[in-house]
């Protein structure tokens, strides 16, 4: 089986991530590998420049990161273009990299941590869903102070995703990351004895 984990921006999706790390989990990172296809001379980063130009590529011929954002965030289009395509090539990394775990490790619970699982419309990659969920007002407040951002910037950051209340409808576990991290603990730990369970 493949878990899909999930949350919004600012949700403490990372920090569930590392929790269940501990405990055995594979973790599969889409934004590592996302990462990964994007270095110079992958074929991510040739694809990006074909289609937004040498200023999102720095002089040493890297990925500006910054450039790409100062486009994506304002750009519903072009975020839509970029997503087009990485998202094969993340994928089959993804793919791959599961294959590996599973050659060494059969019976080893693999997660995939995702943070457009909802958006991307993957689920059905994945055999269910586990959301890291806080309300929309603390991902808010817990954005600003992470990013230094102010209260426009924070929340046209929050509506390039969809709202953290509709992924909860495609959520087969919800562990709720409002309160302090001990209960966070506690609700992970509880979950990783069912993940264990349904792998066998």
């Amino acid at each position: 089986m493949i878990f899909g984990l999930t949350g919004g921006i600012a949700t403490g999706k990372s920090t569930v991530a590392e929790m269940l790390q501990r405990h055995g989990a594979v973790i599969v990172d889409a934004d590592k590998v996302a990462r990964q296809v994007v270095e110079p001379e992958e074929e991510g980063l040739k694809r990006i420049a074909s289609v937004f130009g040498d200023e999102v590529i720095s002089r040493e011929g890297t990925l500006d990161r910054p450039a790409l954002g100062r486009i994506i965030f304002h750009d519903e289009k072009a975020r839509r273009k970029l997503n087009e395509l990485l998202h094969p090539l993340i994928m089959d990394k993804m793919r791959r990299d599961t294959e590996k775990v599973w050659q060494t490790e059969p019976h080893a619970v693999v997660i995939w941590d995702v943070p457009l699982l909802i958006e991307e419309k993957m689920t059905d990659l994945v055999d269910e869903v586990i959301l890291v969920y806080v309300p929309q007002r603390v991902q808010l407040a817990r954005l600003q102070a992470r990013d230094h951002l102010d209260t426009d910037e924070a929340a046209a950051r929050l509506a390039a995703q969809l709202p953290i209340d509709e992924k909860k409808k495609w959520a087969d576990y919800v562990i709720d990351n409002s309160g302090t991290r001990e209960e966070t603990e506690m609700q992970v730990a509880r979950l990783w004895s069912e993940l264990c369970a349904k792998v066998g």
